[in-house]
């Protein structure tokens, strides 16, 4: 009898925990929580759960929790893949800040099948945007345009010899064409246009020709271990050449490990400069973030936060308690959504998103200075 009575209960434990789940509305986020990329996911994924928190607490989507279900891919696509068709497999209504291009790409197939929409990819590649992808919502802009925005701070400052090193990947030469656009647009030509192996950098020989060859600056395109060992080496070989990368690198993490050679350091940026306390998304983010006993922000919080708004924005027009797939892309198509100060609008033929870009510099405190 004894053990009648505890099947019973175990059951009962078990149709309770399967009703706490469907109060929920379950919204996935596959990245590399550990590996390379780990430092600007983990931000980005504290700044979706510092929105969707405070929704919670407000009584949350018409009386449903928003519940944050991440799964770690390792930066890798294989795992990415199989991670998403996991999360698919759990219900989860979308996806939403996947982190770089080869993990993403080897998503599409997933969202696809599954009708599943991917909201705010952290990659800015073209590949994801030309075609369009019916399943894919942008909200940062290009890669092509972030370069082109260094270029012409650059220029902005009267800087004419340019070197370009990328990474020889598909990130990398979208990145690099962007980069040659900005120097047409300025009238300028590349010094050089260098590659290297993400696998294996080697940039210590590449840094030191540059160091002697008097260039005034590069825009230095890769992940951010390569970028740090070309930083270093580039000033280990006496140069004072400016430096810019994109926003891929813009976390606490990749200036902790450049050091004392992380100041004056450039970094492309997609959102609002995140202590502007006159943009309306940055004062609503600083305020939830004090209320949490945080100080401030990182530009990957802001990202992650931006992305949350527009996941719950889109949640509320799609209505009702029984939200699928299909009601919420709907709900995306043919939208303009306010995400404070940020106009994101789609329509069936474009999920481009934003066009902001911006600069920044590592300031001496080690935070991103505009």
């Amino acid at each position: 009898m004894k053990r009648w009575v505890g099947l019973a209960a175990w059951l009962a434990a078990c149709i309770g925990t399967n009703a706490a789940l469907a109060q929920n509305l379950r919204v996935g986020m596959v990245a590399g929580f550990s590996g390379p990329v780990a430092g600007i996911v983990q931000e980005s994924a504290e700044g979706a759960r510092l929105y969707f928190d405070a929704i919670n607490a407000q009584g949350g989507i018409k009386g449903q929790n928003i519940e944050l279900v991440t799964q770690d891919d390792k930066y890798n696509p294989a795992m990415a893949a199989a991670a998403a068709k996991a999360l698919a497999g759990q219900g989860v209504l979308t996806l939403m800040l996947s982190r770089g291009t080869g993990p993403t790409e080897a998503m599409l197939p997933v969202l696809k099948d599954n009708k599943l929409p991917l909201i705010a990819p952290a990659t800015g590649a073209s590949s994801l945007r030309e075609p369009l992808h019916p399943w894919v919502y942008h909200l940062r802009a290009s890669y092509q345009r972030e370069a082109e925005r260094a270029v012409k701070h650059l220029a902005s400052i009267g800087v004419k010899r340019i070197t370009i090193v990328q990474v020889n990947d598909p990130f990398g030469n979208d990145a690099g064409k962007g980069a040659i656009k900005g120097l047409d647009d300025v009238k300028l030509r590349a010094q050089s246009h260098l590659r290297f192996d993400r696998n294996k950098p080697g940039l210590a020989p590449t840094m030191q020709a540059i160091a002697k060859a008097g260039i005034e600056a590069i825009v230095l395109i890769g992940p951010a271990y390569a970028v740090v060992e070309g930083v270093n080496a580039l000033r280990a070989a006496g140069s004072t050449a400016h430096v810019a990368t994109l926003s891929n690198n813009a976390s606490s993490d990749f200036v902790k490990q450049l050091g004392d050679n992380a100041r004056g350091v450039i970094v492309t940026q997609l959102f609002p400069y995140e202590r502007s306390t006159a943009n309306p998304l940055v004062r609503e983010a600083l305020g939830l973030a004090k209320a949490a006993g945080r100080s401030e922000l990182t530009p990957a919080q802001l990202e992650g936060f931006a992305a949350a708004k527009l996941v719950v924005e889109t949640l509320r027009r799609a209505g009702g308690k029984d939200i699928g797939r299909e009601s919420f892309a709907k709900a995306l198509d043919g939208a303009r959504i306010d995400i404070g100060g940020l106009q994101v609008q789609y329509s069936e033929k474009d999920h481009s998103g934003l066009e902001f870009t911006d600069v920044s510099i590592v300031g001496p405190d080690g935070k991103f200075w505009r």
